[in-house]
């Protein structure tokens, strides 16, 4: 039977650090994080806030070098990922591509093309690239799924601020970080020229690469996208004063919904579209 893993990318900050630690408290599965800068030192980070109860966590956590605009670091990565999971033994069960970064333009006279080529080269071909390198991994048709039991197959509440307990998916999820401004119907302000239009590109790509993992995997893998509101990062952080306090979220509360729509809310039969993080689907 084939064993599952968990992919994250990046790890190291944001929502993307919250939720490794997240994952790490409330699963027993090995997980493969991933940071542009010293993987030694960003494990210790994810280990930091952990409780003394998750003893197996430190044997559970690979952290290995990733920079999404790379090809190179990409494909070395996933190399790493196959000497720590051969395929005939191992799935990828849930992978979460969440790579960011966020210019904002209110005209067009504001567009600098060096930041417009990084917002694409980040959140646009770097997911991309990650589909490109671990597609393989996700299961296929034939592969035998194995899951952990019962007991181990729910997420625990303990160490996790009381988050209620969820159940892994039976299917596999690539589930990439998308936006709502990156819908086109959504659109009422205009503005961020370059960032809307990274997203909607992923957008774009999650619904074509469902449509593979439909025909490679069955219901045995689908790909969503995911829009997790205005998290206090540094990606936001010059919108923190003009947001409603009540729907600005802490990186551990992004994290703990993005785990329940992404692992209990959304089926198969919402692969292929955006949710947000109330689990509500974000129209194209």
């Amino acid at each position: 039977m084939s064993r599952p893993w968990i992919l994250l990318c990046p790890s190291t900050r944001g929502v993307g650090r919250a939720l490794t630690q997240h994952l790490l408290r409330t699963t027993t599965l090995p997980i493969l994080a991933t940071a542009r800068a010293d993987p030694r030192a960003a494990k210790d980070d994810l280990l930091s806030s952990l409780d003394d109860d998750n003893t197996n966590a430190s044997s559970r956590l690979h952290v290995t070098h990733l920079d999404v605009t790379s090809e190179s670091s990409v494909r070395a990565a996933s190399e790493h990922a196959a000497s720590l999971f051969p395929k005939d033994k191992y799935h990828l069960h849930l992978g979460f591509a969440l790579p960011g970064v966020l210019y904002p333009e209110k005209s067009p006279a504001q567009v600098d093309y060096a930041h417009a080529l990084e917002t694409f080269k980040v959140n646009t071909l770097g997911p991309l690239l990650l589909m490109k390198w671990f597609h393989d991994f996700l299961p296929r048709k034939s592969t035998p799924m194995s899951l952990p039991s019962s007991k181990e197959n729910l997420s625990s509440a303990s160490g996790s601020g009381g988050s209620t307990t969820t159940p892994l998916p039976r299917h596999a999820v690539w589930a990439t970080m998308s936006a709502r401004v990156g819908s086109v119907s959504d659109n009422r302000l205009g503005g961020w020229y370059s960032y809307r239009a990274s997203k909607a590109g992923v957008n774009s790509l999650t619904k074509s690469f469902d449509h593979q993992l439909v025909s490679r995997a069955g219901d045995k893998a689908i790909a969503v996208g995911y829009h997790p509101g205005t998290v206090k990062t540094e990606l936001s952080k010059d919108y923190w004063e003009t947001t409603a306090q009540d729907s600005l979220l802490a990186p551990e509360d992004a994290a703990r919904m993005m785990a329940d729509v992404v692992m209990g809310g959304v089926g198969v039969e919402g692969r292929g579209r955006c949710w947000d993080y109330k689990g509500e689907e974000v129209l194209p």
